[in-house]
């Protein structure tokens, strides 16, 4: 097939570039190789892509010059996007201009260059809380968690009818979605675009909703990294990691080479013509933050964590998935 890779000169974009020319695939990769990831200006990335044999289009998936970028693709990966919570108010524009208005164009331009299939990255965020269970009223959805609360150390979401200790679970994709940051609201609006879009034009959709990726290529000097990339970052400058509440916070670390894969599985899988689906894509092992930073404390021979009780109300307590839909259904397996 013929394959646009929005984004592809990024962490996870290469993983998928590398894995799409290994198996014969015509790659082209669309990136605008910004800043805040890209701080060598994209020389590694350019020299990368380059090796492989791969034409890189530097441009913008919002400027109306990418469009002509996907005249004849079989299909296009998208995962150009800025990504993580955010750092203030101050990054509501970035992050709707960037996932919202780019998503939309790229829907735009695949209408018009008769792209009939897309597979993009979304995220385990769409859900805010993961999945949570009351002894007694059986699984409910947590409210948002007060900032009275945190401050107190009170870092568990109770229940919101008795107000009793839940026990948290794995999400699986028929939860409601219930994004709590601007990041979240932004990848459940590029879900439902492209909704619209395969609806449309008969096209077929798939949103994979990753949880947190680690791996080769790991991007870290930014202050939208991943919490793993920022504990490293800290080891190096031989710091103890600042592990925040009280470290307990459950998630799912997938490697990227194995999300890589996911996206290749899912686009060489049949088509839905006219149908969007999402699927999770995590390992299927609970790890906690505290966890992990004591770990990589302990690879790296450096001090031990401190767990510093600070928060992010923009944060959820536990949030880890079933990837079973993935499985079954497109035979991907972590």
């Amino acid at each position: 097939m013929r394959i646009v890779v929005t984004g592809g000169a990024g962490f996870i974009g290469r993983h998928v570039t590398r894995l799409l020319v290994r198996d014969g695939h015509e790659v082209r990769v669309v990136d605008s190789l910004r800043p805040d990831v890209h701080r060598d200006g994209g020389a590694a990335a350019r020299q990368e892509l380059a090796g492989l044999g791969v034409e890189l289009v530097v441009a913008d998936v919002r400027e109306q010059r990418c469009a002509p970028t996907l005249m004849g693709a079989d299909a296009v990966v998208h995962l150009a996007a800025k990504v993580g919570l955010g750092v203030d108010l101050g990054d509501m524009d970035d992050f709707v201009s960037s996932n919202v208005l780019g998503t939309s164009r790229l829907l735009q331009g695949l209408g018009a260059g008769d792209v009939g299939r897309l597979v993009q990255a979304s995220s385990m965020v769409v859900y805010g809380e993961g999945r949570y269970t009351c002894a007694v009223h059986g699984v409910v959805p947590p409210g948002p968690r007060s900032i009275a609360a945190l401050a107190a150390g009170e870092f568990e979401p109770p229940c919101p009818v008795c107000g009793g200790a839940l026990t948290p679970g794995l999400v699986t994709e028929e939860a409601p979605l219930d994004p709590r940051n601007t990041y979240a609201v932004s990848k459940v609006s590029q879900e439902h675009l492209a909704g619209v879009w395969a609806r449309e034009t008969g096209g077929s959709a798939v949103s994979l909703r990753l949880h947190n990726v680690y791996g080769p290529g790991l991007p870290r000097h930014t202050p939208y990294a991943g919490v793993a990339a920022i504990f490293l970052s800290s080891l190096e400058r031989d710091e103890a990691p600042r592990v925040f509440e009280d470290g307990g916070q459950r998630r799912d670390f997938v490697h990227v080479r194995d999300v890589a894969t996911a996206f290749v599985t899912a686009l060489a899988s049949g088509a839905h013509t006219g149908s969007h689906q999402a699927f999770n894509v995590g390992s299927g092992v609970v790890s906690t933050i505290g966890g992990l930073a004591r770990a990589l404390a302990v690879s790296r021979q450096g001090p031990q964590p401190v767990v510093t009780g600070q928060y992010r109300l923009g944060d959820v307590r536990h949030i880890t998935a079933s990837s079973q839909r993935m499985t079954e259904q497109r035979g991907w397996e972590p």
